[in-house]
């Protein structure tokens, strides 16, 4: 009795445990334990325990009194239960012995009748083997009777006066034969089937001979009936494969012998296309016949179908196929890619015509997994041709690369000749006379490269090392050579990736010469090449390669727009401060050298805003004002900020240096002269910052005149309180004393 199934009395509410914990097989009073002092103290779990066992213990008392008389009895009742089973176990016993005896019994009569089922048996057996044999000596002397109720020559006449007749004897021996056949595998290995194997054999070769003579004399003169004898012939002998390969040798083989002829394909024009064409006219010219007795062209006439063959696949196809890989084994060559391509675009058109000349679905099936098919197609090395191709393309790219960032020639839609052949490069990875089918997976990987590849230049094409190292090269020439008035011109764009717009940015940096040592511009262009442009250019494609799946060359290139805006405003800065920086010199221009007060800007302020006036004019056309307004910001932001320095540290110089001359002056207490020497007029000091504070207000118009306001740099208005605030507080000028 399992302890789930008992019911143990019911104890007070207040219990901390359940009663039926007790009875589950899993106890564990660790855990029984662990699980009550989560609630109550041991002494409460104590005293509900003794509580609950008294209870337990009178239930148990009265249940032994309610079954009391039971307990009693219990013993009473099994008084002389032993000899009872004493009595019966003799009984028992014998009747064990009985039923031995009887088993034996049986099982030898069974034995007996298994023995005589199995005599019955292999009798019936070699009774039946016997049948076969007799059957089988039947059936060879039934044909042979046949076939020696006339005689060679009689057979012979009678093939040439009477061919159907001849065709219908040859049907009924074949169905014979086919009995033959039969009961001939059923009795393999018998002792006497190998005495009338060589009579069976003279049968199948004379059988044979007799439906080859009979199916060729068929197709020479057309005879329907006879072709359909035949092939029915060689269907009931279950040897449709030599029909089609005696139809192969003796009806396909010299026609192709004739056509496909190396020497013909190479010296004519469209040699291979005529020969191809040729190949395909063998069908409904010369197997008409065969295809309106197995039922692929629809006679007029409603005869019967003689099903089971496919004459194209099996005979046509690879006398064909053998054909062209023995004589014109050079029309797989991949040595001359353009010439390749056409074999093999020709070839394959080929090949679909043929299919569509099969009839059915069924039999295309059947000879696309021909073996010849499959070889055919292998011969073609289109990883070879590939290479080639990645090769050509790949080579016009890198060596546009490598000629440096040279302009793109006249009347080309990109700035840059690099981005010119990149455009054609990937124009010529999907145009005709290049792109393969098969070849989709690796010219779409060609394409990623590329624009790989691009990417790459973007970020590596001269870098800001190099640019510093040669605007000073050039500097330097242009200054030995009396030539201060030149200009650096920087002008670039940033994509502008519209929902159906996908662009590819290339920004690259290019020093013109002019002259001897002459430089008329150093210009950043933007060429923008789209790729819905390039996918209406493309053949259809596989599912998998879409215009999305450039998403992220597309990223790639969008990332290098901030690294190359980033360069290009570094490089207009610097340009400009090379300017600006000579604010440390005016000093040098007014302390003592009685110059006259300053009335306009220095001319250093003009060289230094050059280049971005000249960015302004050079990127009408190709930079969106947008863009080059934000350069231009970023520029004056970055050159204000460190001209404002630059300013403070020669506003901090002159300052003590008035400090000093007026200590010097008190010291020799002179008053004859002011700073310069001169009496009564402005102090070479208030000329420097003068001449300062006209520089900044000049910048402040130049800003003006470029689009922008004054208020949009940053440290600008900074900038002009510094020089005002110096200029208010330039101490008065004291004469004599």
């Amino acid at each position: 009795m399992r302890l789930e199934n008992m019911n143990l009395p019911k104890g007070p509410d207040s219990l901390c445990f359940d009663k039926d914990v007790f009875m589950k097989d899993d106890f564990d009073v660790d855990q029984f334990v662990a699980d009550c002092r989560k609630h109550v103290q041991l002494e409460e779990m104590r005293e509900d325990l003794e509580m609950y066992s008294k209870q337990l213990k009178t239930a148990m008392v009265e249940l032994i009194n309610k079954d009391y008389a039971d307990f009693v009895n219990l013993s009473t009742n099994l008084v002389g239960m032993d000899k009872a089973l004493n009595q019966l176990s003799v009984p028992l016993c014998q009747l064990r012995e009985e039923v031995l005896n009887l088993r034996t019994s049986v099982s030898e009569v069974v034995k007996a009748v298994d023995n005589q089922l199995s005599k019955q048996d292999d009798l019936q057996n070699k009774k039946i083997n016997v049948m076969k044999l007799i059957q089988v000596v039947r059936s060879v002397e039934k044909i042979e009777k046949i076939l020696h109720s006339q005689n060679s020559n009689d057979w012979t006449s009678l093939e040439m006066s009477s061919p159907l007749l001849a065709g219908q004897i040859l049907e009924r021996i074949a169905t014979e034969f086919n009995q033959l056949q039969f009961h001939a595998v059923q009795s393999k290995g018998m002792p006497l089937l190998d005495k009338v194997r060589p009579r069976i054999s003279g049968i199948t070769s004379m059988l044979q001979q007799s439906l080859e003579g009979l199916l060729i004399q068929g197709l020479q003169t057309s005879n329907v009936d006879i072709v359909r004898h035949c092939l029915r012939t060689y269907a009931t002998i279950d040897k449709t494969r030599d029909a089609e390969a005696l139809v192969g040798q003796v009806l396909v083989k010299p026609y192709m012998d004739m056509v496909i002829v190396e020497q013909f394909v190479k010296s004519t024009p469209n040699g291979l296309q005529i020969m191809y064409t040729k190949l395909l006219q063998f069908v409904p010219h010369h197997c008409r016949l065969l295809r309106e007795v197995t039922g692929i062209v629809i006679s007029s006439e409603k005869a019967d179908i003689v099903p089971g063959y496919d004459f194209l696949v099996n005979s046509v196809w690879p006398e064909i196929i053998k054909g062209i890989e023995e004589r014109i084994a050079s029309l797989f060559n991949a040595g001359n890619p353009d010439t390749f391509y056409d074999r093999y675009i020709i070839s394959i058109d080929f090949v679909r015509k043929f299919e569509r000349q099969c009839g059915s679905q069924a039999s295309v099936r059947r000879l696309r997994a021909h073996a010849s098919y499959q070889s055919f197609h292998n011969k073609w090395n289109l990883p070879v041709y590939f290479q080639l191709r990645y090769k050509e393309i790949a080579a016009c790219l890198e060596n546009a690369i490598a000629d440096g960032l040279e302009a793109a020639p006249a009347g080309s839609s990109y700035h840059l000749l690099v981005s010119q052949v990149l455009w054609n490069s990937l124009v010529r990875c999907w145009v005709d006379k290049v792109y393969l089918p098969p070849l989709s997976h690796r010219f779409w990987k060609l394409t990623l490269q590329l624009i790989s590849r691009y990417s790459k230049f973007l970020t590596e094409s001269l870098p800001s090392s190099q640019i510093t190292e040669l605007s000073e090269m050039i500097k330097q020439r242009l200054e030995i050579i009396g030539y201060n008035n030149f200009v650096i011109v920087a002008g670039m764009s940033s994509s502008c990736l519209k929902d159906e717009k996908h662009t590819l940015i290339h920004c690259s940096r290019q020093v013109f010469n002019h002259g001897t040592y002459s430089i008329s511009s150093y210009c950043m262009l933007v060429d923008i090449l789209p790729f819905d442009c390039l996918f209406d250019k493309c053949p259809p494609l596989p599912c998998v390669l879409s215009p999305e799946a450039l998403e992220d060359s597309k990223a790639s290139l969008s990332g290098c727009i901030p690294t190359l805006n980033r360069k290009m405003t570094q490089h207009l800065t610097e340009r400009c401060f090379r300017f600006l920086k000579s604010a440390s010199e005016v000093p040098r221009l007014y302390r003592r050298t009685n110059k006259e007060v300053p009335s306009r800007a220095s001319a250093y302020m003009d060289n230094a805003l050059r280049p971005l006036h000249q960015l302004l004019s050079d990127s009408k056309d190709t930079v969106k004002p947008s863009i080059a307004q934000d350069w231009l910001r970023i520029t004056l932001n970055d050159c204000t900020h460190r001209y404002f320095e630059t300013i403070s540290d020669v506003l901090s110089s002159v300052k003590k240096m008035e400090e000093s001359l007026k200590r010097l002056k008190q010291a020799r207490k002179t008053v004859t002269t002011n700073t310069t020497g001169t009496t009564g007029g402005p102090t070479d000091d208030s000329k420097i910052r003068l001449q300062l504070a006209l520089d900044v207000e000049y910048l402040g118009e130049q800003i003006q005149k470029m689009g922008l306001q004054p208020a949009d740099i940053t440290m600008f208005s900074t900038l002009n309180d510094l020089v005002q605030g110096a200029q208010d507080r330039t101490p008065s000028e004291q004469a004599g004393p």
